[in-house]
């Protein structure tokens, strides 16, 4: 196959050991070395979902170029990174990811507060605001080897979603006071945009903000809000002019979540944890300062928020390590006298979603390049969120199938990998049944799957 990126690619898929690699005539530098005893099944030029994204994506007509081979420094920059974390991420807490369990605030603040630090937190953002001046590979390196170690990922609400709006559009008071709080963990954010009713149709949202002299006062309820009972602070779509078209009619507003008037109520998902919430706001005083750029321009901003949304809840890199710990449980797990790894029709399915899982990092990276080059998210944010989360669904169910009846038990005292009560599943069981359950929500929330294949119709191939 001839990549985007240009050139033949073979793929291995390993078990056993450590796969997909990409490999051109041979095992990269970057590569580890092969294990013996290795179970390998090559596949040459036939990766047809990564020709099909490229010409979707249009991607090969905007002259972008990878290489996939890591230079000196590159090697030297991944051995920081891999020591920084290793010396500096405590263990319960990698442990605690890993198994699947549900995070704390005091969990992620931990981690963030790690990063800040080392002046790593965010280094995506401009170094003016604090960022990095990280090339494509850097960041790509840290992710990756952010997700191998099992960090907890960082609330994305601030540091990936208001603050490049606020960047982009904000006035430079916003600038000043919002960008360096959210980048040491002093504000946490949540996201008031769905409501009941305008979900998928967000353009039909009711909250209302009424303009009263220097403020609005804001009345309406926003639903499924992440975070909302940890968040300090939130961004919120309302409708500042009801007589106006429905994109045309809406504004951007920062809001201070400890404003009387505001009253947020849990819904416990299905796996059994707090991270939803209700929001109502009832007579709520927001500063006309308060909001982002001009009145009535708010669907604007909130379409370039939403491109980097779905980018990142495609999660290849975390469902890369879903792979590996799924492995893990195959060589552990008996079937058919010998070990499912072993079983030919459970390794066709994982290879299966491993080549699937490839072919989106490919597409991940040249959005990447797209983003460096001083582009913002394309279409193809929709095609990694709807690629992302059917592979993290496929990856839930075959673990939760390997697992079998051990899988099964859940929301138990004794299931509580922090509990100090003998276990009732295997250790590498982690919290199967709650993950499982939680997953099938990935193609809805962010926009659901079938939204994001009307706006990839309308968008690129202009239907």
């Amino acid at each position: 196959m001839t990549s985007a990126f240009g050139g033949q690619r073979s793929i291995q898929l390993s078990y056993g050991c450590v796969g997909p690699r990409v490999l051109d005539d041979g095992p990269r530098r970057n590569s580890p070395a092969f294990s013996s005893g290795c179970h390998i099944l090559w596949i040459k030029s036939s990766v047809a979902f990564v020709a099909d994204l490229g010409n979707i994506t249009e991607f090969n007509n905007e002259d972008i170029t990878m290489d996939l081979a890591y230079t000196d420094d590159e090697l030297a920059f991944q051995d920081e990174v891999r020591s920084f974390i290793g010396q500096n991420l405590p263990a319960e807490l990698a442990a605690k990811v890993k198994s699947g369990a549900h995070l704390e605030k005091e969990d992620i603040a931990t981690w963030h507060d790690i990063l800040y630090q080392k002046g790593w937190v965010a280094p995506g953002w401009p170094v003016e605001h604090g960022g990095k001046d990280w090339t494509l590979t850097q960041r790509h390196i840290f992710q990756s080897e952010s997700a191998r170690a099992w960090t907890p990922p960082l609330s994305p609400f601030g540091l990936a979603m208001v603050a490049p709006v606020i960047m982009n559009f904000g006035s430079d008071e916003q600038k000043a006071h919002y960008l360096p709080r959210i980048l040491s963990g002093e504000d946490l954010w949540c996201q008031g945009y769905s409501e009941p009713g305008s979900g998928s149709d967000l353009a039909s949202l009711r909250t209302k903000a009424e303009g009263q002299g220097d403020h609005y006062l804001v009345n309406g309820q926003k639903i499924w809000t992440t975070e909302a009972h940890w968040a300090d602070m939130i961004f919120l779509l309302v409708r500042t002019d009801p007589d106006s078209k429905p994109q045309e009619g809406i504004s951007f507003l920062l809001v201070d979540m400890k404003t009387p008037g505001i009253t947020v109520r849990p819904i416990i998902t299905i796996d059994g944890a707090h991270s939803l919430n209700e929001v109502f706001f009832e007579d709520v005083r927001v500063p006309k300062e308060n909001r982002v750029g001009e009145e009535g321009m708010g669907w604007t901003y909130a379409k370039f928020l939403l491109g980097n949304e779905r980018t990142g809840i495609a999660g290849v890199k975390r469902s890369k390590m879903r792979v590996e710990r799924l492995k893990e449980i195959a060589r552990t797990e008996p079937a058919g006298g010998g070990r499912l790894i072993e079983d030919a029709s459970f390794r066709r399915r994982l290879a299966e979603v491993e080549m699937d899982l490839l072919a989106l990092e490919y597409t991940e990276l040249r959005g990447l390049s797209r983003e460096n080059s001083g582009r913002g998210p394309g279409p193809e944010s929709s095609l990694l969120k709807i690629k992302g989360t059917e592979i993290q669904q496929a990856l839930t169910q075959l673990t939760y199938e390997a697992m079998g009846y051990q899988g099964l038990p859940y929301g138990l005292p004794e299931t509580d990998p922090s509990a100090n009560l003998p276990p009732i599943i295997p250790e590498h069981g982690g919290v199967t049944t709650g993950d499982h359950l939680y997953m099938r929500a990935a193609s809805i929330y962010g926009g659901s799957n079938e939204i994001q294949r009307n706006i990839i119709a309308k968008a690129v191939l202009g239907l």
